[in-house]
């Protein structure tokens, strides 16, 4: 049995598509969810499909060793960020090394670091007229969007997409790729 563990910030669409994609797979189990939102719409999702989801706090992440203990516990083959906007503690990197990974909404190395995340990264893409843009899977390290790339996937932009096309063509790929590595991953 693989276990994998995720952390989400937001709304939880990607931790929903990924327990889709392995519900039926009884080598696969979601461990658990956490997130550092109290009121994030990923809490609502778990509640609907049955998966554990636990809150944390800053605290409890960065200062202490209270979550880093807690995922041990788990004994996760996979720690998987899906829209977690926090960055990773050193001590984590060192506890799971190649063993959290991140979906990041671009091709890095272009569009990365701190505060890029989300329509941050599309309306860069946008007002820098690029002509391509896709996801990138890589491991976490200790600097925002810098691990080894696992992945990268593109779509096409349009010279008259908006920043909510690119969006949505973003998330096409996110659904599409992000369980199939995970998957891959699992099976290495």
């Amino acid at each position: 049995m693989k276990r994998i563990v995720l952390l989400a910030s937001g709304s939880g669409s990607n931790v929903e598509n990924i327990a889709n994609y392995f519900k039926d797979n009884p080598l696969v189990t979601i461990t658990c969810v956490l997130t550092n939102k109290r009121d994030a719409k990923v809490i609502d999702r778990c509640n609907r499909l049955n998966i554990s989801c636990l809150h944390f706090n800053r605290e409890s992440f960065s200062k202490t060793d209270c979550l880093l203990n807690i995922i041990k516990g788990m004994e996760p083959d996979l720690i998987i960020l899906a829209g977690f906007l926090l960055k990773i503690p050193q001590k984590f990197v060192t506890a799971f090394p190649n063993k959290i990974i991140n979906i990041h909404p671009a091709l890095l190395p272009k569009y990365g670091g701190k505060g890029m995340y989300g329509m941050h990264v599309h309306n860069a893409v946008k007002n820098n007229n690029e002509t391509k843009t896709g996801i990138t899977i890589h491991y976490v390290n200790e600097n925002y969007d810098e691990g080894a790339i696992i992945y990268q996937a593109e779509t096409e932009i349009n010279s008259n997409d908006t920043a909510d096309n690119i969006a949505a063509k973003v998330h096409t790929l996110e659904y599409e790729h992000f369980p199939k590595v995970i998957n891959q991953l699992l099976s290495n």
